[in-house]
């Protein structure tokens, strides 16, 4: 760092009347962006709906613009702005900037990376640090997903050299969707197998050519059903697994077999 306030030519020596100046500076342009905010914030509000969200984010900005002109105005009070000067400030500039960005970087590279393995592509259902949802965009920096509560969540692309993918798709439009039940031991296991395929395979979100399986576990409390079925479209799994539910739920009732009653932490430990 030494070295390099020692390739700056011409310091200025400040005296107080050049400090009142750059306090000066400083603070005007800091009332006039905190007008700028209020002012284009006030005209977002008056402004036809299609064209607020377009005003609101020029607010960062028109602010980042008052910046550089105040730096441009308070600059020559600390250094000659020579050519040797200002090239050594661009060059020690780069190097923090590639060290503040080497996250940005590796983005980049993974995002690259990314798209030519194809890890995810767009409609694409993923998991990566536990949050799940369908692929709507990919930038050269992040991956855009939607989750099913509507939630868009941004997730860089460096995130694939240390964390876990799970894609659920990887391309396809159908993906393995699984309902299910908690019961009472005291039934015959072979009729809720037989029940639950039945109401697996008449469901209008089943992919038609996909077979549907019935696993079964015992557990202290009770049985434990899962109801495997691919559905027809990756859209609609949430749906599909309501179906599933809803229609096993009233078909088991139906044969009067009991739900299992358990206390919510024995069933997290399925």
């Amino acid at each position: 760092m030494m070295d390099g306030i020692n390739k700056l030519e011409s310091l200025h020596q400040m005296n107080s009347l050049d400090l009142v100046f750059i306090l000066a500076v400083l603070f005007s342009f800091g009332v006039l962006a905190t007008f700028a905010r209020w002012a284009m914030r006030q005209l977002a509000e008056v402004a036809e709906p299609a064209a607020r969200l377009k005003i609101l984010r020029l607010i960062p900005l028109v602010r980042l613009g008052l910046v550089l002109v105040a730096l441009v105005l308070i600059t020559p009070f600390f250094m000659e702005p020579s050519f040797k000067n200002i090239m050594t400030l661009l060059a020690s500039a780069g190097v923090l900037l590639a060290f503040v960005f080497k996250d940005y970087g590796s983005s980049l590279a993974a995002g690259l990376v990314a798209v030519l393995e194809n890890t995810y592509q767009v409609g694409d259902w993923i998991e990566i640090d536990g949050a799940y949802g369908e692929v709507r965009r990919i930038n050269p920096r992040a991956v855009h997903i939607v989750t099913s509560e509507d939630n868009e969540i941004i997730i860089p692309h460096y995130q694939m050299w240390s964390k876990k993918i799970s894609n659920a798709t990887s391309g396809n439009r159908t993906l393995l969707c699984v309902a299910d039940f908690y019961l009472d031991p005291n039934h015959d296991g072979q009729d809720v197998i037989k029940l639950l395929k039945q109401v697996a395979e008449t469901s209008l979100y089943r992919n038609p050519e996909s077979k549907v399986s019935v696993v079964v576990k015992e557990q202290p409390w009770g049985s434990h059903y899962k109801i495997k079925a691919y559905v027809n479209e990756s859209r609609e799994q949430f749906a599909f697994i309501t179906d599933l539910t809803v229609r096993g739920k009233r078909s088991l009732l139906q044969k009067r077999i009991m739900f299992a009653l358990a206390i919510p932490s024995v069933l997290l430990q399925k």
